[in-house]
């Protein structure tokens, strides 16, 4: 009986360090700021509310502008398709919002079609071969963007991350939540590839 114990115990600690290792690097890579700049920012989508971005896709489309004005890409591809029964797509959405805030329209490609992260990714691959870029700053909330460089990554696609600086996600509730959620959506993309 003494070494069965023995060896549950040491799976559990295993699994314990595991997951603890995994979630300090959800956290890091989500923090990485290499200021480098590249052709184009793709900007993951998010929920849009009828015709006004979510606070979450507010914060990604904001740090998205701030590239551009920073002249650290040329151009900006928002994703993100119809959310259920919604009339516009979050990438519409992304698209006025923009405008609105001085993005030039011909510096912005649009896609209507995915639904989420690896079909995001997927579209703006066809917009980024279809326009010769080569390199992308990947642009979402810090914590999903572990799993969203690995998908970039088995897609063919250079990139470099680089998080939104501010995010709905404040108290420690809510940012332990998103943080595990991304622990669980990473090893689930890593087993099924979705």
């Amino acid at each position: 009986m003494f070494p069965l114990r023995r060896i549950f115990l040491t799976g559990l600690l295993g699994a314990v360090v595991y997951t603890a290792i995994q979630l300090w690097d959800i956290h890091r890579v989500g923090h990485l700021e290499r200021k480098r700049s590249a052709d184009c920012a793709i900007v993951l989508g998010a929920a849009a509310w009828h015709d006004k971005p979510s606070p979450v896709l507010r914060e990604r489309l904001n740090h998205a502008i701030t590239l551009f004005q920073d002249r650290k890409i040329r151009f900006l591809i928002l994703t993100g398709g119809f959310g259920k029964d919604a009339p516009f797509s979050e990438s519409e959405v992304g698209l006025e919002y923009c405008v609105d805030q001085g993005i030039p329209r011909d510096k912005i490609r649009v896609e209507r079609e995915s639904l989420n992260t690896i079909d995001n990714l997927r579209e703006a691959r066809e917009i980024m071969t279809d326009e010769g870029w080569r390199t992308a700053l990947l642009v979402s909330d810090p914590w999903h963007l572990k799993r969203a460089r690995r998908m970039a990554s088995d897609l063919g696609l250079e990139v470099d991350v680089t998080g939104t600086p501010s995010s709905r996600f404040k108290s420690f509730g809510a940012r332990s939540k998103f943080l595990f959620e991304e622990f669980i959506l990473y090893h689930t993309y890593l087993l099924t590839g979705k």
